[in-house]
């Protein structure tokens, strides 16, 4: 009940602030514009798309029902390709040019980070859809940041879980880590699940990095497999996921594959084929949820499509 509560009052203080600043101003647009942060080309465009349709299905939920203080929504979306700078050029051009209110997403940690100066020069909300990181909510000096919010769970307890399944419905008692030591996401996720694993009893019998753009995970691999670890965790985005389970299993590895929520599209099947069967990821919400399963009718009759979450149910709670 705590959890539902802390949520709702988060969600109550966004819609407050929504309502001030769409009352302020000389003059009265005829909609309220916010705007919208989303990768609708490049590595993330398959949650970027599908993120976009939430959004706009909410939108149009609300405007069906007669707006806001009697006044209709409007989305501009710019495509920030998952790309920090031209994140950057996008929150300039929304809070500068297209005058908005409040602004969703974007999806990536790095990527809200990096917009960080922009809104919060112009005191307008960001609400992040997939921001996992600590730091895009919290600053090193355990401060708050004053105009970001974020509708997900955080990397300290996607790794816990992640760990915590791993060591009571896995019976892991060994388990290795392949991570990309150039991605935030991916560094701080390998962190927490090693510190949860370790706390409970496990033992990492290896923790190996790359570089990001790397493809060849032969090298460590080789180190991996010779811990013949239960479990396999590799905290990345989809495409290396794929290639790291195939070719751990070209290695002979026979660990139970594991990842977090960046692992949730279904690329990853398509990319991995037998590899990855039977392994396992963190996410903040599955299609067969009963909570939300309105949502999920909602979308595929207006789409003709199930949503990738679990950006689009972000979206749509944002």
């Amino acid at each position: 009940m705590k959890r539902k509560i802390r949520v709702l009052c988060i969600f109550c203080a966004v819609a407050a602030v929504l309502v001030l600043l769409a009352s302020c101003g000389e003059k009265k647009s005829a909609t309220i514009k916010i705007g919208h942060q989303v990768a609708l080309t490049g590595p993330s465009a398959t949650w970027g798309q599908s993120e976009s349709n939430a959004l706009k299905m909410a939108i149009d939920k609300i405007n069906e029902s007669g707006g806001v203080l009697g006044r209709k929504l409007e989305v501009i979306a710019y495509d920030n390709r998952a790309d920090r700078l031209e994140a950057v050029n996008v929150a300039k051009r929304l809070v500068e040019q297209d005058k908005v209110v409040a602004i969703i997403g974007p999806a990536q940690s790095g990527v809200t980070n990096a917009i960080r100066e922009v809104n919060n020069a112009a005191k307008i909300p960001v609400i992040a859809t997939t921001a996992t990181n600590p730091k895009v909510t919290v600053n090193d000096d355990g401060s708050v940041v004053p105009y970001t919010f974020r509708v997900c769970f955080i990397d300290p307890f996607q790794g816990t879980v992640a760990a915590q399944f791993a060591l009571k419905d896995l019976n892991a008692s060994t388990a290795a880590v392949l991570y990309d030591v150039g991605d935030e996401y991916s560094q701080f996720l390998a962190k927490y699940f090693v510190e949860a694993f370790e706390k409970g009893g496990g033992t990492i019998t290896a923790n190996e990095a790359f570089r990001s753009g790397e493809l060849d995970f032969r090298a460590q691999l080789g180190k991996i497999k010779t811990g013949k670890p239960a479990v396999l965790f590799i905290p990345t985005m989809q495409k290396e996921a794929a290639l790291a389970a195939k070719q751990a299993r070209d290695l002979g590895i026979e660990s139970t594959f594991m990842g977090g929520d960046g692992w949730a599209s279904p690329d990853l099947i398509d990319l991995a084929g037998p590899a990855i069967d039977k392994a396992y990821l963190v996410n903040i919400a599955a299609l067969e949820d009963p909570a939300i399963q309105g949502f999920i009718a909602d979308y595929k009759a207006k789409y003709k499509a199930e949503p990738v979450l679990p950006n689009p149910l972000m979206a749509y709670d944002a």
